[in-house]
């Protein structure tokens, strides 16, 4: 079985173009789901049973794994299924009438205006390490973009004079997104004198954030970053780099941003997926109300 894995996961990687991330996902699920059947005796796809998978959805239900992760283990486990009977290495779709369990999309975190306003303002910009953190922060509060598209940014992506940036998110797909005024002027002030300063002899790194090596961030480095600024700022509530995202989202839609406008900056592939920010401001404005209103 754990070959076929292994093949599907190429076919996707080939022919779907879908973004690495995901791809890994599945194939983690799927090596589990495999494992589960090599240790109930079945190696053949053709002997799998319908009951075979529900018992292994149970299963992880049994261990305490969230509704989110069992419906892509789910997703997974059905375009696996779909791959091999396409390609004649199954007879039967055993996983195509399984529904998906229902998923409980969690409300993301987000920060107040005051509070992304006292991180951006928290990196030292008399060091090195200063200019390249606020650069980064700026442009991730103004452009809204995931922090895997922030450290695969290269330089051809910037267009500063007409303020875009190009970035790639999931499944490849290119966008232009606008960022702002604060956001140019801290890349600007990187470029003079932050970046060539990162850059080593005879390299040519084409990243836009570099680290001591002359080489690209890593996601783990920008995250350690993002909470010693946090720290620094004084804000008590988590901040990961995706909460500046949510953010961003969050104080467009409050000030009166299109939905779709929002989903396009954020290259969101479904608008559903964007809309689980009109629930934070519903949210924030219960909140409100139930702390001013004399009556609430």
């Amino acid at each position: 079985m754990k070959s076929l894995v292994d093949e599907f996961l190429n076919y996707l990687v080939i022919e779907r173009g879908l973004s690495k991330n995901t791809i890994s996902s599945y194939g983690t699920d799927l090596r589990h789901f495999a494992s589960y059947l090599e240790s109930i005796g079945i190696t053949d796809p053709d002997s799998v049973k319908r009951q075979d998978i529900m018992d292994y959805l149970l299963k992880l239900k049994d261990s305490k794994i969230s509704s989110n992760s069992i419906s892509r283990a789910l997703v997974a486990i059905k375009m696996f299924y779909k791959f091999l009977v396409r390609e004649r290495l199954a007879r039967d779709d055993v996983a195509g009438v399984l529904e998906s369990p229902r998923l409980v999309r969690p409300i993301p975190n987000v920060m107040g205006i005051q509070e992304v306003d006292r991180l951006l303002a928290a990196p030292d910009v008399r060091g090195l390490i200063g200019l390249r953190d606020k650069a980064a922060l700026e442009l991730l509060y103004a452009s809204g973009m995931r922090v895997s598209e922030l450290v695969d940014l290269t330089m051809d992506g910037l267009n500063l004079e007409v303020g875009f940036i190009k970035c790639r998110g999931k499944g490849d797909k290119e966008r232009m997104v606008p960022i702002g005024k604060r956001a140019k002027e801290a890349i600007n002030r990187y470029l003079e004198k932050g970046r060539p300063r990162y850059q080593k002899a005879g390299a040519s790194d084409p990243h836009l954030f570099l680290s001591r090596l002359g080489k690209k961030i890593s996601r783990v480095t920008f995250w350690k970053m993002i909470k010693s600024n946090a720290k620094i700022a004084r804000i008590k509530t988590d901040v990961t780099p995706h909460t500046l995202r949510h953010s961003f989202a969050t104080h467009l839609l409050e000030r009166g941003a299109d939905l779709r406008v929002v989903q396009e900056m954020l290259g969101h592939a479904d608008i559903s997926t964007t809309q689980i920010y009109t629930h934070i401001n519903k949210e924030r404005l219960k909140l409100i109300h139930k702390e001013f209103h004399p009556r609430a």
